[in-house]
């Protein structure tokens, strides 16, 4: 078998897999191990619905190639939920409606959970900021920053509760 043998992690769980030299993480998320929430939007970098986390660091994945994807840790949508549990952004995006066709969604809730894994109290233009990579085209922003807000004062009270 040709292409470049990778071995990484992603959702926490190890992964090996085979890749084509100029084959992109997207692509690879997508087409080779069947992970299809990170979207094609622009393939630019300019869109965010393909966002993923490489060891922490949000990053396009159509920017970056799945051979760099080697022995990092790589943080997907799949990798949100706790079995059924949704995550606290998840549930919030559908209580406050913040999606709509949904394409941008998956993107918007890395960024915003990456965001919050570094800030768990960001202010409103903060999270303007944190989001400003992902471009929603069907609504507008408020009823996602909404949501992130009120999913940022749930977990905080839940860790306050366990003693974090």
């Amino acid at each position: 078998m040709s292409g470049i043998k990778v071995n990484t992690k992603i959702n926490g769980d190890p992964v090996e897999f085979m890749c084509e030299p100029d084959e992109t993480l997207l692509d690879v998320l997508r087409n080779r191990l069947g992970l299809t929430g990170a979207k094609e939007g622009c393939s630019t970098g300019d869109c965010g619905a393909c966002s993923v986390t490489v060891d922490g660091r949000l990053t396009c994945s159509c920017l970056v190639l799945g051979a760099e994807a080697e022995g990092h840790n790589i943080g997907t949508i799949e990798g949100m939920a706790h079995g059924e549990e949704l995550h606290p952004l998840q549930k919030k995006f559908i209580e406050h409606a913040a999606l709509q066709c949904g394409v941008c969604t998956p993107g918007f809730l890395i960024a915003a959970k990456s965001l919050l894994d570094k800030n768990p109290d960001p202010t409103e233009t903060e999270i303007r900021f944190g989001l400003a990579g992902n471009l929603c085209r069907c609504t507008g922003y408020d009823k996602i920053v909404r949501a992130v807000q009120d999913a940022a004062k749930d977990m905080r009270k839940s860790n306050s509760r366990k003693g974090a």
